[in-house]
């Protein structure tokens, strides 16, 4: 037996819970201690860095993986990892204004926590969607759950944003808790059952792990896509921490206002995927390297709009701005996941979750290298220039960043079209 779509989909809501944990700690959390506790940017930076760097355990997680066992207890063992480190951190940033020692060592010990979650119960549910789905409904199942992420991220974003309104630290953890408990519980009723049943494949004689990443390293398309990524997605998160505080900063939003900028950038991302998904499946229009080049070209010219509005050299909106990048974002991600997931299988048999792992890995280590980067540059301009250049700076280097990974997507992707790596519907 094989994953059906339904189950399929019922995967997809534990990435979603996933994404809904991850946002409050990457953006709402981030903005709290930068703008309300007038913290350095570089302290969140290091913070997720931190949960980042936690991730590089993710080969080792796809290499278990692809030898078998029970997926369903590191898919629930690490939501619960991740949800106790959400939680441990929005007290951490509570704590603050009364023992910054203290709340400094839990946000630490709650940051690694949400390191361990998402490294163990996503590369888990990656390598479980990898090994039991159907050949030519892998990219499909693929897509489908990154976009329930997404639409989680944005929902979230959404709602607490809307409750955080007027900040207090008890109105804080109130959200964080609903949050994280509804996460737990979602993912536990979604993963149940599903693994009993499928056909286990066969298991091959034990290999070292490190041999068995080696074997990976060596395949060079996997290599050259582990290094676009890591390219690519340091663009991608440089902006990350920088964004909420930027608005609040520079534009003056609210705490609840910032949250609802991610979720209306996250709800872009969204808006994205589909566009790409409904026109390179439904439309047949576009090689997935057309689409890569396109999102990252895109991305880069928005980027440079909102340097122009942060200057005052545009009176230009803020949020149909940061909507817009989030737009060519995702037109960006959903073709990247199609290239992955046509590459995953392509090589070494049983080596699908060791290369998911790597090209993961290589992700977070971009993450948090991007997002450390992007925060700490802010700290260093600020002492010499005002808030609005000083991140209209930050940005335009993400905007060169992203026209970089353009160049390297035309030389390293293939050009043939790839209707089922970004297809949307079960009938596909």
């Amino acid at each position: 037996m094989q994953l059906s779509w339904i189950q399929i989909f019922r995967l997809g809501l534990v990435q979603m819970a996933l994404g809904a944990i991850v946002v409050l700690t990457t953006s709402t959390l981030n903005r709290l201690m930068v703008v309300e506790f007038a913290l350095p940017a570089v302290l969140p930076g290091a913070l997720v860095g931190l949960h980042y760097g936690i991730q590089l355990s993710r080969p080792r997680w796809g290499f278990i993986s692809d030898k078998g066992g029970n997926r369903t207890a590191w898919i629930i063992g690490g939501m619960a990892l991740l949800a106790l480190g959400g939680l441990g951190a929005a007290l951490g940033v509570t704590m603050f204004a009364q023992s910054y020692g203290a709340a400094l060592a839990l946000s630490v010990l709650a940051y690694a926590l949400i390191g361990l979650g998402v490294g163990a119960s996503g590369t888990s549910l990656l390598a479980l969607l990898a090994t039991t789905t159907a050949p030519h409904r892998r990219a499909a199942a693929a897509t489908i759950t990154w976009l329930m992420m997404i639409f989680g991220i944005a929902l979230t974003a959404g709602l607490a944003g809307s409750f955080l309104d007027p900040y207090s630290p008890p109105r804080l953890m109130a959200v964080v808790a609903v949050v994280v408990g509804a996460a737990f519980v979602l993912t536990v009723i979604a993963v149940g059952r599903i693994e009993r049943g499928l056909t286990k494949q066969a298991s091959e004689p034990p290999t070292p792990f490190m041999e068995g990443l080696r074997e990976v390293w060596a395949e060079r398309r996997a290599r050259n896509f582990t290094l676009f990524v890591f390219l690519s997605m340091n663009a991608y998160f440089m902006q990350e921490l920088i964004l909420e505080p930027f608005a609040g900063l520079v534009f003056g939003f609210t705490p609840g206002q910032s949250t609802q900028l991610s979720g209306a950038q996250n709800g872009g991302v969204f808006l994205g995927m589909l566009i790409v998904g409904v026109a390179a499946t439904g439309l047949k229009l576009g090689s997935l390297r057309a689409w890569v080049v396109s999102g990252c070209i895109g991305s880069a010219l928005v980027l440079g709009l909102i340097a122009l509005a942060g200057t005052g050299a545009f009176a230009l909106p803020l949020v149909p701005l940061v909507m817009g990048l989030g737009l060519f974002n995702g037109m960006f991600a959903v073709a990247a996941i199609g290239s992955m997931m046509a590459l995953a299988s392509d090589g070494r048999e049983r080596r699908e979750g060791t290369r998911m792992g790597l090209w993961g890995a290589a992700q977070a280590i971009a993450a948090g290298f991007g997002g450390l980067t992007g925060a700490a540059a802010v700290d260093l301009l600020r002492l010499s220039l005002p808030d609005g250049p000083a991140f209209a700076a930050v940005f335009t280097a993400e905007a060169a960043l992203f026209l970089a990974a353009a160049v390297m997507a035309r030389r390293i992707l293939s050009t043939t079209p790839a209707p089922h790596a970004a297809a949307l519907v079960p009938g596909e």
